[in-house]
């Protein structure tokens, strides 16, 4: 889903690339918002629907809690499964080309969301309906895995020097776009459907649009890649699939460090969304409604975040902001568990301040180690370190969360996300001295 090359890497020998005068970041930057959008809006389609959905429909046998944890557990299955996905994927790449790639991954990814759409119910089928779950989330994820075009990396390479910030925020701005439009589409139907319509066919209208968007991302992304121009500047920046065995052995420290620099944010990403709806769904009497327009309130502000970041990227640096909204993180751990058990006015503070800091954190931590990698390796090695990132930094976090908050208190979900910021802010310092000895 979330690319972790940003501007901040070497533009050496621009100058001397006969292709880069035909390379316009602001065209590139759309088919990067298109593309992201769509995996977002997957993303968080099935988020909410592992919370509103999936336990009364897959999991009626057991309570609204333990059928919430089981399909938080599927949840996790298509972060596991999307580093298969970029070993697979890159395979493809490296032999049939990035159109052939693309296409098929995007083809799978739709026909695992529809897949879901037309998924029965326990009732139907028995624990089948468990293993079709378990077996679409995993194609999702090898879809991601093969999702990643380079797009952003190309748009990183031709960003302005002194624009650098701003462009590394714009591949981030579709996670908050994917919410809204996830949230608005499920309040809108719990909103103005009956219970029954609602889990008889309303929940499935999401995962077709999921389908008409991906179609769309498909198109913005091919009309991309395949022209001449851009094949030449993925030539000319070596932005090509290498093995994954050779990238490993020759980044393999930069690409751990580069999977936990992120945590922050990341932790962060589900304490604003997944979790808290799952909370207050199963804890408090408030319609699902209400918070889900909250989330989409929330989105629209964290947009405003991201852009923020990027402007203030620019001028303070990317490093300097990342650790200070990881420090304003840690703060926030230590009173978030309070706002969001102190009501519903609780609750919209509680949102609209970590969608605030959520926007500064991601907007620019989609690659504060990945300026490290060298030419040969970023394209292979970006794209494990963001499945890496998302795997330790997002598969689990709301089984995690949950699981805490039930069995020790909601003071417990704040721990843990302190244990993110403090993890953030080691990566980033073992980042540094790292810098410092290659430069003395």
């Amino acid at each position: 889903m979330t690319d972790t090359t940003t501007a901040g890497t070497t533009t050496e020998g621009l100058g001397s690339d006969p292709a880069h005068k035909h390379a316009n970041p602001n065209d590139i930057a759309i088919g990067v918002i298109i593309g992201r959008t769509a995996e977002f809006f997957d993303f968080f389609v099935y988020a909410i629907a592992s919370v509103i959905v999936f336990p009364r429909l897959v999991f009626p046998f057991t309570s609204e809690l333990n059928g919430t944890l089981y399909s938080f557990a599927i949840f996790a299955i298509a972060f596991i499964a999307r580093p298969f996905g970029s070993v697979i994927f890159m395979a493809i790449d490296r032999t049939y080309g990035k159109s052939a790639k693309l296409i098929i991954a995007m083809l799978l990814l739709g026909t695992a969301t529809v897949a879901i759409a037309f998924l029965p119910g326990y009732y139907e089928i028995g624990a089948t309906a468990i293993w079709l779950l378990a077996l679409a989330r995993a194609a999702q994820g090898l879809a991601w895995g093969g999702a990643w075009d380079g797009l952003a990396s190309l748009l990183a390479l031709n960003a302005p020097k002194e624009q650098r910030g701003w462009y590394a925020m714009i591949p981030q701005l579709g996670a908050p776009l994917g919410l809204i439009v996830a949230s608005a589409l499920f309040a809108y139907f719990t909103g103005h459907l009956s219970a029954e319509d609602f889990f008889g066919w309303g929940w499935r209208y999401p995962f077709f649009v999921a389908f008409a968007i991906n179609v769309v991302a498909l198109f913005a992304r091919l009309r991309m890649v395949v022209t001449p121009e851009y094949a030449a500047l993925f030539e000319s920046r070596e932005l090509q699939p290498g093995r994954v065995s050779e990238t490993v052995r020759n980044e393999g420290r930069n690409i751990v460090i580069g999977a936990f620099a992120p945590l922050a944010s990341f932790a962060l990403f589900h304490m604003v969304t997944v979790f808290p709806l799952s909370w207050v769904f199963l804890f408090t009497r408030e319609s699902p409604v209400r918070f889900l327009v909250i989330e989409t309130i929330g989105a629209a502000i964290c947009v405003l975040a991201i852009i923020a970041s990027g402007y203030l990227s620019d001028r303070i640096g990317r490093k300097p902001l990342l650790i200070g909204s990881a420090v304003a993180i840690a703060v926030f751990s230590g009173f978030a568990p309070q706002l969001l058990d102190a009501g519903p006015v609780g609750e919209s503070v509680y949102m609209m301040l970590g969608f605030v800091l959520l926007g500064l954190s991601f907007g620019q931590s989609s690659g504060a180690i990945a300026s490290s990698f060298r030419m040969a390796y970023r394209y292979t090695a970006s794209a494990l370190t963001a499945d890496l990132a998302w795997l330790f930094g997002a598969g689990f976090a709301p089984l995690a969360a949950l699981l805490l908050a039930t069995h020790y208190g909601l003071l417990s979900s704040g721990a843990y996300l302190l244990s993110g910021a403090v993890v953030t802010v080691l990566a980033l310092w073992i980042s540094g001295l790292r810098e410092s000895e290659e430069y003395r």
